[in-house]
């Protein structure tokens, strides 16, 4: 009975599991949310932390992330086990937040966002794997979007609770950061209803064997790769997005507000754009993705008032609904099953340390030749990014609903 059910829910893209990792997602999204507008301003006018700095911050939290995910992911397929990963990852990172608002410099909130991302990069793979594990291929697209969807919903209720804060307390930054524990400890805790259903085999042993994994993984995966770390090396931190629109004069206040209208246009195009990889085929969608990232990096380095801003912002949310399940299912469309947590966590390594490199260029960029330089790079970045994902040849037999890639 239970193995009919399995098959009953793998024939809708918005079943139990992706409900139930779409909750845990939005709580620790509420938390996280809260204090991503919020920090940077923390750093630079609370500790006097330069722009390089935020940069390094920024840039070093992802790449603890992108360092575990390869190698957790790994363990995840060899033992068959998702939940574990879960838990302890929305452990650590609801418990960094307080950290953050107790710090007395810089590099103490840098340790504290990299314990915040070394949850991300321990539960990241085991939950994406989770997600696919849970749908028929036909409908990965569609649920990885409705993930998404409800990930950044928390991503714009947290903003929204920041700005009630701060029209309280808007002298006391710290506060914030306690309070951001609460939702954390609420992801944290529904966790443990959600339910493994895969099991370790022989096959998967093998994939801890890091020093052959990329040699094990197709063509096609190894190829993606490439593509993404590449656009990864110019896409810096969104956190130079927010302090642009600041230091345009911007209140932070209109500026947590234009982040949630980011967010709210990523949350209701995701499921949408996540459905429409499944018909179309992921490639396009990737495609017409980094092409969109360049124009509005391109108007980020030319923009000066608040409508320009928010435009700006919505069409970026355009952006990430295009690439950030797509990007996912579009991975796993390309390993083998028994690679799906190993997949996933290989390409938020190689994101992740190329985004070191791109925020801590941006913070020089920046400093040295003003804002505009940054935003010009980055553009022309995902611009060359989207010629290479272009000389990538169709792939027969991907495992993606729809047309081929």
């Amino acid at each position: 009975m239970e193995a009919m059910d399995d098959r009953t829910n793998e024939e809708s893209a918005l079943n139990p599991t992706v409900i139930k990792l779409g909750l845990v997602s939005l709580f620790a999204d509420i938390s996280s949310e809260m204090l991503y507008p919020i920090t940077p301003i923390f750093l630079t006018t609370v500790l006097g932390a330069s722009m390089a700095s935020v940069g390094l911050v920024e840039g070093c939290a992802e790449a603890t992330a992108s360092l575990l995910k390869t190698p957790l992911g790994a363990w995840s397929d060899r033992l068959g086990r998702r939940r574990p990963f879960l838990c302890a990852g929305y452990f650590l990172t609801a418990v960094s937040k307080p950290i953050i608002g107790i710090a007395a410099a810089w590099p103490e909130v840098l340790l504290a966002r990299s314990l915040d991302r070394a949850g991300k990069g321990l539960r990241g793979g085991p939950r994406d794997a989770m997600i696919a594990d849970a749908v028929a291929p036909h409908l990965r697209g569609a649920a990885f979007g409705w993930h998404r969807a409800m990930d950044t919903i928390g991503a714009a209720i947290g903003p929204l609770i920041a700005v009630l804060y701060l029209h309280y307390y808007s002298d006391q930054l710290r506060g914030i950061f306690l309070w951001a524990l609460i939702p954390g400890l609420i992801a944290f805790a529904l966790t443990f209803s959600v339910r493994d259903r895969v099991k370790p085999t022989a096959r998967t042993q093998n994939n801890l064997k890091l020093f052959n994994s990329w040699c094990a993984m197709s063509v096609p995966f190894r190829r993606y790769l490439l593509t993404w770390g590449l656009f990864s090396l110019a896409n810096s931190s969104d956190v130079f997005l927010l302090l642009k629109a600041k230091g345009a004069g911007l209140s932070l206040t209109n500026t947590i507000f234009i982040y949630c209208f980011y967010n709210l246009i990523y949350a209701l195009a995701s499921p949408s754009l996540g459905g429409l990889s499944d018909r179309i085929g992921r490639k396009p969608l990737l495609l017409a993705g980094l092409l969109t990232f360049a124009a509005v990096y391109g108007g980020f380095a030319l923009a000066s008032s608040w409508w320009q801003f928010s435009f700006l912002f919505g069409i970026y949310g355009l952006y990430m609904a295009a690439t950030d399940g797509v990007g996912k299912a579009f991975a796993i469309d390309l390993v083998e099953p028994s690679q799906r947590a190993l997949g996933v966590g290989m390409l938020g390594t190689v994101t992740g340390l190329a985004t070191l490199v791109a925020s801590a260029s941006a913070g020089l960029l920046w400093d040295h030749w003003g804002a505009s330089t940054a935003f010009i790079f980055a553009a022309i970045g995902a611009c060359v990014a989207a010629l290479s994902l272009v000389l990538i040849r169709p792939i027969p037999g991907a495992q993606g609903g729809g047309r081929q890639i």
